[in-house]
């Protein structure tokens, strides 16, 4: 597989990293994703995990992966991958009010931009993700873009995954 790497991008913002799959770590999860992109949708910026910025899909894969390469801590640059059912997801509290209905699964591909995370949910608990990638280039441009997201708002903004 060697080293396939991915762009990471914010559009609005203009703003675009380059990442490396960690295909040694978690190959069923590089896997999913790298089959899957493109990959696009409307950002968030996390409540409860600090400084991480996120977008929603349905499942992609065949099957879903399992917990691979795992963190409840994840370092700036990270790319996560995390599946929610969407019972876990579906109060008004998280705001998704599209995305999100009980009975259905749902695929949160995260990028981490600052240190001290912690993947601790209020309603549920600890939340391992899957470290299935990491940005090689261009993470302080991107956590500018980041921390703007979070003070300024994140409606129509997009974040997409692109294969390299």
């Amino acid at each position: 597989m060697g080293n396939r790497c991915i762009e990471v991008s914010l559009f609005s913002r203009g703003v675009t990293a380059m990442a490396r799959l960690l295909d040694d770590r978690a190959p069923l999860t590089c896997a999913a994703v790298w089959d899957a992109l493109p990959l696009v949708g409307d950002v968030y910026h996390a409540k409860y995990a600090r400084n991480e910025i996120y977008t929603l899909f349905p499942p992609f894969a065949e099957a879903e992966p399992p917990l691979e390469n795992p963190t409840v801590t994840p370092i700036p640059g990270d790319l996560c991958y995390f599946s929610f059912a969407g019972t876990e997801l579906g109060t008004k509290a998280y705001g998704y009010d599209r995305e999100v209905r009980a009975g259905t699964t749902v695929v949160d591909l995260a990028l981490f931009y600052e240190r001290n995370n912690l993947l601790l949910n209020g309603d549920v608990g600890w939340v391992p993700g899957t470290v299935w990638g990491e940005v090689v280039e261009g993470l302080a441009e991107l956590a500018d873009a980041c921390n703007d997201l979070w003070r300024n708002g994140a409606a129509g903004e997009r974040l997409a995954f692109r294969a390299l």
